[in-house]
């Protein structure tokens, strides 16, 4: 089966250097896996990723017209996009809170917010007091 771009094959790891290592394919050919086609993550050192001998499955990226070959681990191991969950979008009913709001009257719902904005503003002085030092400059002001 002559190679092709895009097919996945095994290969096994004939040389290792520092830019990437070398993968004897089917047929005797032999293609390069660059250090950033090896793993998803970035690669320091080869060596904790591969070693000599070693039986991997490759895809070829490409093959130039010198009869080059450029392989990537990293493609060849790539989870398939239809495999991946995909969550339905979420049903939201926009209306629901719409028709709880428009059930009371402006009056009712001008008095929650003023009751709800004191409440938030009392507690705001409430803190603010105590970071002061609960109360200590009303005590002085008093002499």
């Amino acid at each position: 089966m002559p190679l092709e771009v895009g097919t996945i094959v095994e290969g096994k790891v004939s040389g290792i250097t520092a830019f990437g290592a070398f993968v004897q394919l089917p047929e005797g050919r032999t293609g390069l896996v660059h250090i950033s086609e090896v793993a998803q993550e970035y690669v320091k050192d080869i060596n904790a990723h591969l070693k000599e001998n070693q039986i991997v499955k490759v895809k070829i990226v490409s093959i130039d017209s010198n009869g080059k070959v450029s392989l990537s681990i990293k493609k060849a191991c790539e989870p398939k996009q239809a495999a991946m969950s995909v969550k339905p979008p979420m049903e939201i009913e926009w209306n629901s809170n719409k028709n709880a709001a428009s059930n009371t009257s402006f009056e009712d719902r001008l008095a929650k917010f003023l009751k709800d904005s004191d409440e938030r503003l009392h507690d705001l002085k409430k803190n603010v007091d105590s970071k002061r030092g609960g109360g200590g400059y009303r005590k002085s002001a008093q002499y």
